[in-house]
């Protein structure tokens, strides 16, 4: 990315979905002030805000970025962009995938023509919808490489999640998954991890039985936690939960790109590695979800057994230490052992619901506390000066 001789570039962009907060109550605002989606919409710069299913929602589109460095400081400005606008009309902003204690049932589904029919074919699995992700788009390579690479990245989404965890709470419920948020988008038709694709014209042969039977109207309407782009050359992951922090968000982008420049290399040279069963990696993922970073995920090797997910992380250094160097993001994806070691955003959450609890606080108040760490850890990082 910083080489214009690098013969594997890779661009980034990243979709983040944010919550808008009652700075009185802590809980989401059912109908915020039309205000904040137009002073987003109103603001010059190559980023983009737009509405979200859920209108206790805003959905940030970074520019196209071509480091991981111009990531960070892109997520930075969309973020300080939210932020601005929610504070002028009443309203703090979450980075989160679950609000802790916020009712689905209060929740309004944003207007527009998309979100009624989605409304009317997928009732309550839409309702209950109140969740947020963040997805990290890729462009590189030609259509069938991006598939060819698109499947050699599945084995390895389990661990992408696992680091971005950020949804242990969810209807005043402490669930006991540090990601909840996967198992309310598997209510979903369309959705979990995709089967093996060998090129572009595996995938539009299946999109083409999908329009004849009437199923969908396009790519936008596949929610498999990879896909290709429907609207840019890229493809988008989408297993992931929003992380709280900045930094932790960038280090996943670091090993997206960094998996994605070694997946390349592998492909070019005929060395891709075979393929394991959908149903393994589905369960590596379940791991994932249930567990976080305390996951021991299933091995690939010969010799098979089980592995912690920080030892993956470690093997992956030097595996992929040649791709951080070309893609100048050798930091960020050392970052990736800090968060194994140190816990997530749903790390966070849990330890100091449990601490105060343990120190006298109600259930209610306890959750309190876990919005206020959220929201003040969102705002703080867009304040932070860059490293």
């Amino acid at each position: 990315m910083t080489d214009s001789s690098d013969r594997f570039p890779v661009t980034l962009g990243v979709e983040e979905e944010l919550f808008l907060v009652d700075p009185r109550s802590g809980d989401l605002l059912t109908d915020p002030d039309a205000g904040i989606f137009e002073a987003c919409g109103n603001t010059c710069t190559p980023h983009k805000v737009v509405r979200e299913l859920c209108r206790c929602q805003i959905e940030t589109n970074t520019r196209v970025c071509n480091s991981v460095a111009e990531v960070r400081t892109a997520l930075r400005d969309t973020r300080k962009i939210v932020i601005d606008a929610a504070e002028r009309h009443g309203a703090l902003v979450m980075a989160s995938s679950t609000h802790p204690f916020a009712a689905w049932e209060m929740q309004k589904v944003s207007p527009g023509e998309r979100y009624q029919r989605f409304l009317a074919n997928f009732q309550d699995n839409v309702r209950q919808f109140v969740i947020s992700g963040m997805h990290v788009h890729a462009g590189f390579g030609d259509p069938d490489t991006r598939i060819l690479v698109m499947t050699g990245l599945r084995r390895y989404l389990p661990l992408l999640h696992a680091l971005s965890t950020s949804s242990p709470f969810s209807g005043s419920r402490e669930t006991g998954f540090k990601s909840y948020r996967l198992s309310l988008v598997g209510a979903l038709p369309r959705t979990g991890m995709p089967n093996p694709l060998y090129s572009r014209a595996d995938y539009d042969r299946m999109m083409a039985e999908y329009r004849r039977l009437k199923f969908i109207r396009d790519g936008s309407e596949l929610w498999w936690d990879i896909r290709p782009s429907h609207a840019f050359p890229t493809i988008e992951l989408r297993i992931c939960d929003v992380c709280t922090r900045i930094e932790d968000g960038v280090a996943v982008v670091a090993l997206y790109a960094c998996l994605i420049r070694w997946l390349m290399r592998q492909a070019q040279m005929g060395k891709l590695p075979a393929e394991p069963f959908t149903e393994l990696i589905e369960e590596d993922r379940w791991i994932a979800q249930r567990y976080g970073v305390s996951a021991v995920f299933g091995r690939r090797s010969r010799e098979g057994g089980r592995m912690k997910c920080l030892h993956i992380l470690e093997e992956l250094q030097e595996q992929l230490a040649d791709d951080a160097r070309a893609l100048d993001c050798e930091t960020e994806l050392r970052h990736t052992l800090t968060v194994a070691r140190e816990g997530t955003c749903a790390d966070r959450q849990l330890d100091l619901y449990r601490r105060r609890r343990q120190e006298g606080d109600s259930h209610r108040a306890a959750l309190g506390h876990v919005v206020d760490l959220l929201l003040t850890q969102t705002r703080e990082d867009v304040t932070e000066s860059a490293p």
